[in-house]
């Protein structure tokens, strides 16, 4: 107990003394032990850390983390493969593709190289022809700038196509005889068309730009409108009965204008006149519908055009045509659903540059404004020349 006794010096050692030497030296020696399992610890991670990086290098769960993902070096490009990026994919998404494709080496490799181009949010959907084999920096940049290795067809269809339109220039795009393509829209049940359409595709091809492959089935390319159509019809929640009458009346809606500011007001003039039983008796007298009757899409109808016999000729027959006329956009749909309130019967374009349309409850009101078209048609005369005439009314003399 020497030591124990020197370490109070000459003081007269007493037992609380002790027992605080005691707790000191069981202290000290507790904090030895940690230090020295610290030091045994660090030593084993120094010796562990080079193996664990060697095997994460090596192994191919490394591209969990992003790095040594497997990846194509330049030369060893293999033969081109046509590859499709569909519409919402995401960067991962086209590495699953592509990989499969073996285009790239890895998924992890393409999702690398995505995720450091900046541009690569650009990529678009469509089917393009890439080689295989190659780094996936190379494949980004590729589908990135797809001029030459984008092979898709681009087909635009505009509002107000009527289905010959559409046929005719599916079949010019596609490079397929019109006939298949009219072949192919008479088979309803593999294009999809619904029930409602009584058989007849006009005014159900929804108008907007559409990618194919060039391998594309002429009734899948007619189906894909249709569908994108009955799309737009489901999230309007129209009811199935009557979509039909909807599109009827927003294809008439849509040749009659060429001011989308208009739309609610033709529509009220559509609504006023089917139950009209005063003035027009019902009748739209309404130069689209008789044009189309005839097999045109555009002008002002001749006396003889007016005066032909057949469903489409809103000056004879009273309510709605039989289909609908050409291929409405949703503008012009959303026009009939919420038309304008008003007692319009008449409208007539004034200006046939700006568009300028105007509106009318009676007959003289609507003479009265047909008078400022022929004033502004007196003031420009050289209109027509090099652009083709606008609709200009709707109603004529009663």
């Amino acid at each position: 107990m020497g030591d124990i006794f020197e370490a109070f010096g000459d003081d007269e050692p007493t037992p609380q003394r002790v027992r605080s030497e005691r707790r000191r030296k069981r202290r000290t020696r507790a904090t030895a032990v940690i230090v020295a399992a610290l030091a045994v610890l660090a030593g084993l991670t120094f010796a562990v850390i080079p193996n664990v990086q060697f095997w994460i290098s090596s192994n191919p769960l490394t591209d969990l983390f992003g790095n040594g993902a497997e990846d194509y070096a330049e030369g060893q490009e293999g033969e081109p493969v046509q590859i499709t990026i569909p519409e919402g994919s995401t960067g991962a998404d086209m590495a699953s593709i592509l990989a499969s494709a073996d285009v790239v080496a890895s998924r992890e490799a393409f999702i690398n190289a995505f995720n450091a181009d900046a541009g690569a949010g650009s990529i678009q959907p469509g089917t393009y022809e890439l080689p295989t084999k190659i780094p996936a920096q190379r494949a980004v940049t590729l589908l990135k700038d797809h001029a030459g290795q984008r092979i898709d067809m681009q087909i635009t269809i505009p509002e107000g196509f009527t289905r010959t339109q559409v046929h005719e220039r599916v079949a010019n795009i596609m490079d397929v005889p019109l006939d298949d393509v009219v072949a192919a829209s008479e088979n309803t049940e593999a294009i999809g068309l619904p029930a409602e359409a009584g058989g007849n595709v006009e005014g159900w091809y929804m108008p907007q730009t559409y990618m194919f492959n060039p391998d594309t089935p002429v009734h899948e390319i007619l189906g894909e409108m249709i569908a994108a159509r009955v799309a737009e019809l489901d999230a309007l929640e129209v009811p199935a009965d009557q979509r039909q009458e909807l599109l009827i009346k927003a294809s008439i809606l849509e040749r009659e204008v060429n001011q989308e500011e208009y739309y609610p007001m033709v529509a009220r003039v559509i609504e006023n006149r089917l139950v009209d039983t005063a003035s027009v008796n019902g009748r739209l007298q309404m130069d689209s519908t008789v044009l189309y009757g005839v097999g045109k899409s555009g002008g002002i109808p001749t006396r003889a055009e007016l005066d032909d016999d057949n469903p489409y000729n809103s000056y004879i027959y009273a309510g709605l045509p039989p289909t609908p006329i050409g291929a409405p956009g949703h503008a012009a749909i959303d026009g009939i659903l919420n038309p304008a309130e008003g007692d319009w019967l008449y409208f007539v374009t004034v200006d046939l540059y700006t568009g300028e349309t105007l509106f009318a409850a009676t007959l003289d009101e609507h003479n009265a404004n047909k008078q400022k078209l022929d004033q502004w048609l007196a003031e420009n005369p050289d209109y027509g020349s090099t652009t083709a005439p606008a609709q200009e009314e709707a109603g004529g003399d009663e």
